[in-house]
């Protein structure tokens, strides 16, 4: 009986020994976080966030098990047109002063395919918490020329902006909205494995 507890024991350290957590960080100088939505019904308006932290943290080499923190500093948002990055920021659309972030945070992750998975969170917006899904394309991880272990992930989804409270719009003469509801989320991250 002994011997089977030492048995088990030296496979439970061994089982721990391999399943140890790796934490990742984002690399900003090739990552991005998007976003687009229609505009009159009959094109698109696409931004970005510039400013995010988070951290990834998995025991699997294909992150199949990953958790994931994400925070975004609204008052980043850019769409390349000053005053209306200036109204997106205002009360009409994000009150940064009273919501500075959007936040994102996992919790659970389905493989569905080699590479692809889908990834439930929480995802909190003008002080709105609502669960989404998100589909997520691993690219693979390498070891990059300056030593460093780097990992690729895409992110898609979309959202209906007006489940978080974010319902400013008009109507045009045709009664289409000016603004789209769904909001598409494309994000590119280059994930850094941190030491």
């Amino acid at each position: 009986m002994r011997k089977l507890g030492i048995t088990m024991a030296a496979i439970l350290m061994v089982a721990l020994t391999y399943a140890q957590t790796s934490n990742w960080g984002f690399d900003q100088s090739h990552s991005n976080v998007r976003f687009a939505v229609s505009h009159m019904v009959i094109s698109e308006v696409e931004g970005n966030f510039s400013t995010y932290e988070g951290s990834v943290s998995t025991t699997k080499s294909d992150f199949s098990d990953a958790s994931v923190n994400f925070t975004i500093n609204v008052s980043s948002i850019y769409t390349d047109d000053e005053k209306r990055d200036e109204h997106l920021r205002g009360a009409d659309f994000f009150d940064v002063e009273k919501n500075p972030n959007i936040t994102f945070k996992s919790t659970s992750i389905k493989k569905v395919s080699e590479n692809k998975y889908k990834i439930t969170g929480n995802f909190t917006m003008l002080g709105v918490t609502k669960e989404i899904t998100l589909d997520a394309k691993y690219g693979g991880t390498i070891n990059d020329p300056w030593g460093n272990t780097k990992a690729g992930i895409k992110v898609t989804g979309t959202i209906n902006r007006t489940d978080w409270g974010l319902k400013y719009n008009s109507k045009m003469d045709t009664g289409g909205l000016m603004i789209g509801e769904d909001v598409d989320i494309v994000c590119n991250f280059e994930l850094i494995k941190l030491k």
